[in-house]
């Protein structure tokens, strides 16, 4: 049990709710399994309350009901009281003071390294002082709850010790992530009628975090390429333990996805409200959606089992399903991402527009000149990295605005034949490794950290509004972003292309040196630099491309290759740094 889910429509006030719960119960015969495998001082202390040893349920071979008496009990009295009461018949525990405090501590840890999560199943508004007042309610009662946990804890540690607590920290022991959720009112043409199991499930609608924000999840890099199936799938799925699923409704551009999670992957799911734009239930109770994607769904539902590792299927109706299996491995954010993304893709290639995976960011220097610049590459080539460098140049820098960190789409407008970039997320998901400590840091109460103490470490930072990201912007420069050439000297950083051809060549191979951000590693090419749709319907997209690289450079934009060095080692930080001071000599040069 990693995930914990609180009903958000209880108010906490007795210890007795958290003691006799099914969670606290179940920790307990956790912890007491914990103590067995690792043979840990604390499996002395269980014995004490070891009652049957013929059986194989922990709940029956230890009195487990016996310990939560004994804390409720110390939450009132003295350990010295205890066993003098006839009353109580615990074992006699004031000689064993320092293994009682043992088990009260681990207990405590334990429940703080769970992913919390309260909700509350409450109906949907669009009015935004009744929604802010419906979320202030939450926010109580999860601070209802978290100093409940801390006040339960001291005084038990007060009953067993007199020794007072020296230092008295206010640690986050509540929910990390409050939801809102409830089910909207569809209307029959936004039904999705293959699969009936979406209607008995509840949709989120609002997202409470409470800072620092910080999930371990069991994997940090995300593996291989996702399948595309032209087949239906739908009626082939029954979610059947709709208790431990949620749907998070997210516009990805000017699409609507169902993401569809098992509690299991929770934390991954929260990353979303850092990440993309909430759908309105207006929006889901009017119109189908575009794409859908199940995280944590169980692997019998794959052809080949092996294909857990994530698959994207089209409905007759032209919808696109992904699915992600139940399994350790996937349980990093990157399957949460990339998969929505993939979708994204694939109808923004069926659409004859081209997907891109790269950076779009208006940059205004000081002296007044200014260029919207896209940076394509894949994941670790620099893009994040070369705009965060951007920012330390302030003495010369007014201001960057990213209007695409990750993920975007090109269209021309017809009436113009000018090409225009949108994008699809509200923040950045960004490898801490290669970045300074403040690019995160400074804003440490509005991040999502994942893994921190880990290579590959990673946070979700908000950083742009919807309305901006869904504006068409125009493309002064469109660059690649090579990581892995090494450069003497800044003047070498950007490279033009002439031609058409001499650009989809280099834009076609997507070579990178691979960071570790994925399961590849050294120099590696990938179509287009996109493996997120562009590779698996290639045919389509090679004709696409080569549309909106001829039509760009006829209209004028600058098609070419930026230099970031990411991929050389002891270049992590200087590499971005000069291809980001060679961006502001062009831009400052410019006419």
């Amino acid at each position: 049990m990693r995930s914990v889910l609180l009903n958000g429509q209880t108010s906490y006030i007795g210890y007795s709710q958290i003691l006799r719960s099914n969670t606290f119960h179940k920790m307990l015969c956790e912890q007491i399994e914990r103590a067995e495998k690792k043979k840990s001082s604390l499996l002395e202390f269980f014995k004490l309350f070891l009652k049957n040893v013929d059986v194989v349920e922990v709940d029956r071979r230890y009195d487990v009901e016996a310990l939560k008496q004994l804390l409720l009990a110390l939450t009132d009295n003295p350990i010295e009281t205890i066993d003098s009461s006839a009353y109580y018949s615990f074992p006699k525990l004031g000689n064993n003071k320092e293994l009682l405090v043992k088990f009260v501590e681990d207990l405590f840890d334990s429940w703080r390294k769970k992913q919390r999560f309260i909700i509350s199943q409450d109906e949907y508004t669009s009015d935004s002082c009744e929604k802010t007042y419906k979320e202030l309610v939450l926010v109580k009662t999860n601070e209802d709850l978290k100093n409940l946990v801390l006040r339960m804890h001291r005084e038990i540690l007060l009953n067993i010790s007199d020794v007072r607590l020296k230092v008295l920290r206010q640690l986050p022991t509540g929910a990390q992530v409050g939801l809102l959720a409830d089910k909207p009112d569809f209307k029959d043409k936004a039904r999705v009628e293959q699969a009936p199991w979406l209607y008995e499930l509840n949709y989120v609608w609002s997202y409470i975090f409470e800072p620092p924000v910080i999930f371990y999840t069991r994997s940090n890099k995300r593996r291989g390429l996702f399948k595309v199936l032209d087949k239906p799938i739908l009626e082939k799925i029954d979610i059947e333990d709709k208790e431990n699923w949620l749907v998070f409704p997210i516009r990805v551009c000017l699409k609507t996805i169902y993401v569809v999670v098992n509690k299991e992957y929770f934390a991954l799911a929260a990353g979303l409200g850092n990440l993309f734009e909430p759908a309105s239930f207006e929006i889901l109770e009017n119109r189908k959606p575009d794409g859908i994607y199940i995280l944590g769904i169980d692997k019998k539902y794959f052809e080949n089992e092996e294909d857990y590792n994530g698959v994207v299927y089209k409905e007759d109706d032209g919808t696109y399903v992904g699915m992600v299996g139940d399994d350790p491995s996937i349980d990093y954010f990157g399957y949460m991402k990339k998969m929505i993304l993939t979708i994204h893709n694939l109808l923004v290639i069926d659409e004859g527009r081209l997907p891109i995976h790269g950076a779009l960011a208006r940059i205004k220097l000081k002296n007044g000149k200014k260029a919207n610049v896209m940076l394509i590459g894949d994941s670790g080539a620099g893009k994040s990295e070369t705009i965060e460098a951007l920012n330390r140049l302030e003495d010369e820098v007014s201001e960057i605005n990213i209007l695409i960190d990750d993920m975007g789409s090109l269209d021309i407008i017809n009436d113009e034949g000018k090409v225009v970039g949108y994008g699809t997320e509200t923040g950045a998901f960004v490898r801490l490794d290669d970045l300074q400590p403040s690019y995160a840091y400074d804003n440490m109460d509005r991040s999502i950290f994942m893994n921190p103490n880990q290579s590959n470490a990673r946070v979700i930072i908000p950083y742009s509004n919807y309305t901006e990201i869904i504006r068409p912007t125009d493309i002064d420069y469109f660059l690649y972003a090579n990581n892995y050439e090494e450069i003497t000297d800044e003047s070498e950083a950007i490279k033009f292309f002439d031609n058409a051809d001499e650009a989809l060549e280099v834009f076609s191979k997507g070579a990178r040196m691979a960071k570790g951000t994925t399961a590849e590693k050294g120099l590696t090419t990938s179509y287009f630099a996109n493996p997120f749709g562009a590779v698996q319907r290639r045919e389509k997209h090679e004709k696409i491309a080569e549309k909106f690289m001829t039509t760009m450079m006829s209209f004028g934009v600058k098609v070419g290759e930026l230099k970031t060095q990411l991929g050389r080692d002891g270049y992590e930080q200087k590499g971005p740094l000069m291809a980001a001071r060679s961006l502001l000599k062009l831009i400052a040069s410019q006419e």
